[in-house]
């Protein structure tokens, strides 16, 4: 009798919580709506921090919007902080993750992941073009552009990871890359589903290519990979699914769907 009833406890308490697909999708959505209340005139998102690429670090950080430039970089820095910060609470709060931890891991993450992108903007490590070099007054460059901050940060986890063990487990309460990988593919999806309303020639482009694309990934690499990993190495099926989705399908939702088998 007491086992029956654990069973329906456990079955009434998973009912509780929101799976992490739903929560991408409400939290994309909300985003996204947000955002392109824009077109009615009204910025509610103008206070999000953007960086530059910048040679005075004072420089580096600004409001997305000119409208919230009384916030300054530092405001818009922290505002972005509290958002992410509260709207990622809930939704580890759903998925019955312990909040607290989460909350302080979250702020450290935050702090790494930021300083490693403002790093990456650093002029003499993204600016591009001799015109770039001329404003900023520097004779030479890495031309990684921003992006050269995601490079900062792969060194930084790696560095984290092999000298500092305890705090890489520490961390890993607020290291979903799901769930963040998730809402930023509906925020995408999303965008670009309004981008191609609004331009026929781009929407058509985009079918013709997604047509091409799906032709190519799923009965064209799909097969070859998963007949290779099947007979030449002697992968089991559990495995040789995951690992031809992945490199046929090369993106993102491939790497989740190989995490999530």
């Amino acid at each position: 009798m007491s086992t029956a009833v654990k069973s329906i406890e456990r079955t009434a308490d998973s009912r509780l919580v929101l799976s992490e697909d739903w929560l991408s999708v409400g939290i994309g959505l909300a985003v996204f709506l947000l955002a392109i209340a824009g077109i009615a005139g009204v910025d509610l998102l103008g206070w999000v921090v953007t960086t530059s690429v910048w040679t005075n670090l004072g420089t580096a950080l600004s409001p997305a919007s000119k409208a919230y430039s009384s916030l300054g970089g530092a405001g818009a820095l922290a505002a972005t902080y509290v958002a992410l910060l509260v709207v990622l609470s809930v939704a580890a709060a759903a998925l019955k993750a312990d909040v607290k931890r989460f909350a302080v891991a979250f702020t450290a993450v935050f702090a790494l992941a930021y300083g490693s992108w403002v790093v990456g903007s650093y002029a003499y490590l993204a600016v591009v073009t001799p015109a770039d070099l001329q404003k900023f007054g520097i004779g030479w460059s890495l031309k990684l552009t921003n992006e050269g901050g995601f490079i900062v940060a792969l060194l930084l986890g790696i560095v984290i990871a092999n000298f500092f063990p305890r705090f890489a487990d520490w961390l890993k309460e607020a290291i979903r890359p799901e769930l963040y990988i998730k809402i930023a593919i509906v925020i995408l999806g999303a965008t670009v589903a309004v981008t191609a309303a609004g331009r026929l020639n781009l929407a058509s482009s985009l079918l013709l290519r997604g047509a091409a694309a799906i032709v190519e990934a799923y009965l064209i690499y799909w097969a070859v990979i998963y007949y290779i990993a099947r007979k030449w190495f002697g992968f089991s099926r559990e495995w040789s699914v995951p690992l031809a989705s992945g490199i046929s399908i090369c993106g993102v939702a491939a790497g989740i769907a190989g995490v999530s088998s």
